[in-house]
């Protein structure tokens, strides 16, 4: 067993993992990359389609072009990047234990950023009945297979779920000469991004089924189809709209899970809505030097927000090796709360004393309202009516809070942000 001392230890090698340690290696010394795949750069090497960097590089890039301006940036500095490496722990003195192609390694850090990503829900995980065949695959499994692998997973395809990466498969398969039959989604509305209908199921003429789900599938050897159903305010199917569609595969894009399993072993606190960590406004943890960034922490719409909330992780793991434990106990905590409509909030807790000048709060409504307005009140103070056409769960908000506006209110003890009607 061999032991390694680093500043900082960045478990994860995507987009979240390499903005974050380059932000630190700007402050600290010594910094370190544990990825357990191969090569850096996470899900986006599988993700050819364009639309990402246009906040973060200000042009439009695909997946791979993406994560290749990171990895480039990462090369040319002196972090030290650990491929084929597994974490299997951490512990309470941040001692990172690791199994890597030498053998089993430490890391001790003086501070950590956990920034693993997330993975797909599965057939299992959302219990759809009937046969268990080939043919049923994750998107995400199913878009590696055709961009990776030059594998084509079938050739009548049903998609069951409208988050992004099921939106953009429809679109994907039908490139590659598949017929996408039908998109069928539970929730009254979709879970993806408003250009990926419009581009990916619009303008190929896939037919999107609100409400509906699927209750059976068929096939033995290999699926041959399967039943939709509609269904009502409470999920559950309505007797007489079943519809049999005759299909060779079954891709699901149900919902994406923070890989977290490290995180809830080490003890830090996870939020039940985002099953990602609670964290303050450093994005740290319940565990003092332990920062959380990118989908481990909640899932995003897009990657250059990934990238943004990195960055601010990274530097404040830095800043923690820099300040030592005693600077987190400064100043006083306030609540943010999620209420009417807002599901979560990112950070969950705000330290005016220690937080930059502008602090950028993210979060997710419940459904799908229209001219309405996101408010924010200091207590019972309403201090923001932002008018909003249309907010959907498919796309993240954000709203801005100012470090000087908040010392205007030493008493203050929770923020609330709600949707309320026009």
């Amino acid at each position: 067993m061999r032991t390694l001392k680093y500043d900082v230890v960045v478990i994860g090698g995507g987009p979240a993992g390499l903005a974050a340690a380059l932000k630190a290696r700007e402050k600290v010394e010594k910094v370190a990359v544990l990825e357990r795949n191969d090569e850096l750069g996470g899900i986006l090497n599988q993700c050819i389609h364009s639309g990402f960097g246009l906040h973060v590089f200000k042009e439009e890039l695909t997946g791979p072009e993406y994560a290749q301006r990171y990895v480039d940036m990462v090369a040319e500095t002196d972090i030290s990047c650990y491929l084929n490496t597994m974490v299997l722990d951490v512990t309470e003195d941040k001692h990172v234990v690791a199994m890597s192609e030498d053998g089993m390694l430490v890391f001790e850090a003086g501070s950590v950023v956990l920034a693993m990503g997330c993975r797909e829900r599965t057939r299992g995980q959302i219990r759809i009945p009937g046969t268990r065949p080939a043919g049923v695959f994750t998107a995400g499994l199913a878009q590696r297979y055709v961009n990776l692998e030059n594998f084509k997973p079938g050739s009548r395809v049903v998609i069951l779920g409208s988050g992004d990466i099921g939106l953009i498969m429809a679109r994907r398969m039908t490139l590659e000469g598949a017929k996408v039959k039908v998109v069928a989604e539970l929730m009254p509305y979709s879970g993806g991004l408003k250009r990926n209908i419009v581009q990916c199921l619009d303008d190929y003429k896939i037919p999107l089924k609100l409400s509906h789900t699927v209750i059976d599938i068929k096939g033995k050897e290999r699926v041959e189809g399967v039943t939709l159903a509609e269904v009502d305010e409470n999920r559950r199917p309505i007797k007489g709209t079943e519809e049999f569609y005759s299909c060779d595969t079954l891709l699901l894009s149900v919902g994406l899970i923070p890989e977290n399993e490290i995180s809830g072993a080490m003890g830090v606190e996870l939020n039940p809505v985002t099953s990602g960590p609670k964290v303050n406004e450093r994005l740290e943890t319940s565990i003092e030097g332990v920062f959380a960034c990118g989908n481990v922490l909640h899932v995003h719409d897009l990657v250059d927000f990934v990238s943004e909330e990195a960055a601010a992780a990274g530097k404040n793991a830095a800043m923690y090796v820099q300040e030592g434990e005693s600077a987190s106990e400064q100043g006083r905590k306030i609540k943010l709360r999620p209420l009417e409509g807002v599901r979560y909030t990112v950070p969950e807790t705000i330290n005016p004393m220690r937080m930059d000048e502008k602090l950028t709060v993210r979060f997710r409504v419940g459904n799908v309202y229209q001219n309405c307005y996101i408010s924010v009140y200091f207590d019972e103070e309403r201090v923001l009516h932002r008018k909003r056409q249309i907010v959907a769960p498919g796309e993240m908000e954000e709203i801005k809070l100012s470090k000087e506006e908040l010392l205007k209110y030493p008493n203050l003890d929770t923020i609330t942000i709600k949707i309320e009607e026009a």
